[in-house]
């Protein structure tokens, strides 16, 4: 398969290879856009814009519920290609995509209203949320179509254009979902560019665009904020974590393990608010440990096309080698490390799963986000040393609490700096849930009535007695 979004001049051309990571073989080529592709398409979602704004609200409900359903009737195809270039198991790759239908389903659910404020025989205050413009996304590899419905669902409902630019690496079944959509929008409203390096500087800096909303690590979030600061766009950045869980002496190691070893490992560990990181309290650390070790093997990682697998590969190699380099210096160190189910696979970007005995609380395998499938166990014993070795981190996405001490699991849930805790069960997120970060995790906020009012400003029009 051959894909070109534009034709540059043949001295400039920028070709990018969209790599399978089981296989390493090469899915498709896309021409890379340049400077004048971008301009080209802020300014049809500037043109687009006014029209778009003024579309009743039912209108633009409709159009991103259409977008939903579109997922799901096209469920077959899109699931395929996700896990061919993603590496996820079609179980997953069909669970990312019934997901984003629902979010389609749930942002249109909370457009947001005009509200009276005020209204006496001196005045009457209504405030209003109205669209910023056109708006840039950028999305990441790891749940490419999810993330990228996170922007696009609240930009559009709120009377937006956006521009989505997707990650290289995945960029296929976005641009798929984005071209089925065309037939339910007007042109220039929901538009999609893929890159390289030098795309997402052009967005972030680009004038035409007047807001960022960006999924990443927080390093190059850092470098988003500061590009968008010259123009003063507004910014949502959702950024890495740390996770951390904390496991007490009195849970259920039988009924809890299965769900900790999901919560660290699904999509192999590439998840911003994956488990990174489980303190165990030392009463059950090695029942727990070695529990979690006896389940993993019974988790089989492959090809995700491949019947029974149910953890794929890591993304990219960039990732893979990062991945490598940490196992490397772990080995180095002072705690085990424990791999269940060595792999087989000759070819593709296959990490095991690894587990990381009691590391130092300073190494790299604690302090940094892995984002994949190696993950470290620590000791605790008392209490509020374990809320402080869990707070003593950059990061502050989420975490979660595992007790049957219903006081007990709110008083730790509270203490925890993150945006989101979850108390004796994975990771929930919905369209009705705000979702955000503290510390380095990220500024701004995604779903919700918040996350939606992200894509506008607010406006106050305050009326007089007339006559």
């Amino acid at each position: 398969m051959s894909i070109s979004l534009s034709a540059p001049a043949a001295d400039s051309i920028e070709r990018l290879e969209i790599v399978n990571p089981a296989s390493e073989a090469i899915l498709a080529e896309l021409t890379s856009a340049d400077r004048n592709d971008l301009d080209r398409m802020v300014a049809a979602a500037t043109e687009a814009f006014p029209a778009w704004r003024d579309t009743p609200l039912a209108q633009r409900k409709t159009a991103i519920q259409g977008i939903g359903k579109l997922i799901t009737e096209n469920a077959d195809e899109l699931a395929a290609l996700l896990t061919a270039e993603q590496g996820k198991p079609l179980a997953q790759a069909r669970s990312e995509l019934s997901g984003a239908a629902a979010w389609c389903t749930g942002i249109a659910d909370q457009a947001i209203e005009d509200e009276m404020l005020q209204e006496t025989a001196e005045r009457i205050v209504v405030k209003r949320h109205v669209p910023l413009g056109v708006v840039g996304a950028i999305v990441p590899w790891n749940y490419p179509v999810a993330l990228a419905i996170w922007k696009i669902a609240p930009a559009i409902v709120t009377g937006n254009c956006i521009i989505v630019k997707p990650s290289p690496f995945t960029p296929l079944t976005t641009m798929r979902v984005i071209e089925l959509a065309q037939a339910l929008l007007p042109t220039g409203v929901l538009q999609v560019i893929v890159g390289g390096d030098a795309l997402g500087p052009w967005m972030t800096e680009h004038p035409g665009i007047t807001k960022i909303s960006f999924t990443g690590s927080t390093a190059t979030g850092r470098r988003v904020m500061a590009s968008c600061s010259a123009s003063l766009k507004r910014v949502t950045l959702e950024l890495g974590g740390n996770d951390a869980a904390i496991v007490f002496p009195d849970v259920d190691v039988d009924a809890v393990v299965p769900q900790i070893f999901w919560t660290a490992f699904v999509n192999s560990g590439q998840l911003c608010v994956a488990t990174k990181r489980v303190y165990i309290h030392e009463d059950i650390y090695d029942e727990f440990r070695d529990a979690l070790i006896a389940f993993s093997r019974t988790v089989m990682m492959g090809d995700g096309a491949a019947e029974g697998v149910a953890l794929g590969p890591v993304q990219n190699r960039q990732q893979y080698e990062r991945l490598q380099s940490l196992l490397a210096e772990t080995a180095g160190g002072a705690a085990n490390q424990i791999t269940p189910q060595p792999v087989s696979n000759s070819s593709g970007y296959f990490v095991p799963v690894t587990f990381i005995d009691n590391p130092p609380e300073d190494s790299s395998i604690v302090q940094e986000e892995q984002f994949g499938p190696i993950l470290p166990l620590l000791k605790f014993s008392d209490t509020d040393d374990v809320i402080r070795r869990v707070n003593a981190s950059e990061f502050g996405l989420g975490g979660s609490v595992w007790t049957t001490d219903p006081d007990l699991a709110i008083e730790v849930a509270q203490k925890i700096d993150s945006g989101s805790v979850w108390i004796n069960q994975p990771q929930y997120l919905s369209p009705f849930v705000p979702f955000s970060g503290h510390k380095q995790s990220g500024l701004g906020v995604e779903n919700g009535r918040d996350g939606i009012l992200e894509y506008t400003n607010v406006q106050t029009i305050t009326r007089g007695p007339i006559g």
